[in-house]
């Protein structure tokens, strides 16, 4: 179930304190790959180890972050960047 359209509109990035929306199919797909073969790291540089069935990202698209059973985990550390995403 995706993230609630009001809850979206009052979450923000921890950090920068930018707009949250819900990551793209696309995207999630090329972060799910990282993960799985072990090349996702969270901004705290400890390994993704569980695939991601929904996620949150950055309106700069810089960070991402999980949404765990409806619930976006919202915390600085366990944010993914997307720069080691680039092919």
């Amino acid at each position: 179930m995706p993230v609630d359209g009001k809850l979206l509109e009052i979450l923000c990035c921890p950090v920068s304190k930018t707009p949250l929306t819900i990551l793209s199919k696309d995207l999630l797909d090329k972060v799910n790959a990282a993960i799985e073969s072990n090349a996702a790291l969270y901004i705290d540089n400890s390994k993704v180890t569980d695939t991601l069935q929904e996620g949150l990202i950055t309106e700069d698209g810089k960070v991402i972050y999980a949404v765990q059973d409806d619930i976006p985990i919202l915390l600085e550390e366990k944010g993914i960047g997307t720069a080691q995403l680039k092919d």
